[in-house]
């Protein structure tokens, strides 16, 4: 099937052949003629499947067919998003796809300040997409009214889920019109996520395409042994003996993004890093200069990452293993996108690898595992963090005999209860 099959009108069909599009993805193909129909969608699908166009593509039509162009734009459709990236992400979607459709769509999200966001409200726009905090604040403030809303989309469920924002999506679903098509996409189908589309949805359509364990198999991919105090020393000879111009480094924590980062600036080596704690200006410009190429690597945390959608991104490397297998094939499912190879290098040390054991095991797929470098691990057990030792304080000096004094003063007392207790 071609897209020129799925009954799309011209304008998204100009936009399409604009980008080169010709063979929709398994999710834009199934899902893409259920949404046009009208019907609810559960899609159970990861990033890299060409999930956003299997959305954006069939709303922007639905839409268009029925433009209301008098008086001010009423929001009548919400995409609902967890993070600043891929709400970001889905704007530039929307705008590609729908640049010759007439309709207009705006992106909120919070950590900036509110006012160009309200400005482009005002005059109104069709298609919103938006974090779940942002939007109550703005609904509370009486910036953003939801009652002509006519299709909703709850995108990245799970991740809704891991960031706590289930409460958020619960108290914005309460505001929405009855009366609505609804779509709903998520990675993984955990019990909470599954009993949230059950409030959500009204007999919908399920549609699956590659589980996530099957992704992996296209990738190549390869696991270092190495201590942990080694881990950075690595990367460098990694990115050294790598031609790679798009690296995309995988850190646990925020603070392990910056420190990372760090270590490779002082040794010449081009990175910015990105993750919750940074501003979103500086979340933003860091991303567009990774994929402008002005920056060769870019550290990230698996929830900052979620917005990063690079078709020729050639290396993801794990500086750390993550604890949850699926998280590993999400991370690796960065690379090896729009038919292109992919590689995914991972850096573990002794405490990690019953990691690596869970990830094998969601795969299928052994990973091979290189030998032959510098860093070699040397520690083949867990290391425990010392705990502080406490000194006596010598001499029994004035806080000693304090505190000697005090237990002394309830041990007494408690003595006397004792005693004066009558049976």
């Amino acid at each position: 099937m071609q897209f020129k099959d799925l009954d799309l009108i011209p304008p998204l069909m100009e936009a399409i052949n604009d980008v080169g599009y010709t063979t929709p993805t398994p999710i834009q193909e199934k899902a893409i003629p259920h949404v046009l129909a009208g019907k609810d969608v559960l899609g159970c699908a990861q990033t890299g499947t060409g999930k956003t166009a299997a959305f954006s593509i069939p709303i922007l039509q639905l839409l268009h067919s029925e433009q209301k162009q008098q008086g001010k734009r009423k929001i009548r459709c919400l995409i609902l998003t967890p993070t600043r990236e891929l709400a970001i992400q889905i704007g530039e979607s929307l705008n590609l796809y729908g640049k010759h459709t007439g309709l207009r769509n705006t992106v909120i999200f919070g950590g900036v300040n509110q006012n160009r966001q309200t400005n482009a409200l005002s005059p109104g726009v069709d298609v919103l997409v938006a974090t779940p905090g942002r939007l109550l604040d703005l609904i509370g403030q009486g910036f953003i009214s939801l009652q002509h809303l006519e299709v909703f989309v709850l995108d990245e469920a799970d991740r809704m889920l891991d960031m706590g924002f289930l409460n958020d999506v619960r108290k914005v679903i309460q505001v929405l019109p009855k009366q609505r098509q609804n779509l709903f996409f998520s990675a993984t189908m955990a019990p909470e996520i599954i009993a949230l589309a059950g409030t959500i949805l009204s007999a919908p359509i399920k549609i699956e395409v590659t589980p996530v364990s099957s992704t992996a198999e296209k990738i190549n991919q390869v696991v270092y042994f190495v201590d942990k105090q080694n881990k950075t020393a690595l990367l460098v000879d990694l990115l050294a003996e790598n031609n790679a111009s798009s690296i995309l480094v995988f850190s646990r924590t925020k603070h392990g993004c910056d420190k990372i980062v760090r270590q490779l600036q002082k040794k010449d080596i081009r990175a910015e890093a990105i993750h919750g704690n940074k501003s979103q200006n500086n979340r933003q410009k860091a991303l567009n200069n990774f994929k402008q190429k002005i920056i060769r690597v870019l550290v990230a945390t698996d929830i900052a990452a979620r917005g990063i959608d690079i078709d020729d991104m050639e290396l993801v490397i794990n500086y750390d293993l993550p604890n949850v297998p699926e998280t590993y094939v999400h991370r690796i499912g960065r690379t090896g996108r729009a038919g292109k190879e992919g590689s995914a290098i991972s850096l573990c040390d002794f405490e990690e690898k019953a990691y690596l054991k869970d990830i094998e095991k969601l795969i299928g797929l052994k990973v091979a595992v290189v030998n032959d470098h510098a860093f070699p691990m040397q520690v083949f057990e867990v290391i425990k963090k010392e705990q502080p030792v406490r000194r006596p304080n010598k001499g029994g000096g004035r806080n000693h005999q304090a505190s000697k004094n005090k237990g002394q003063k309830i041990q007494a007392k408690g003595t006397a209860n004792r005693t004066n207790k009558k049976f």
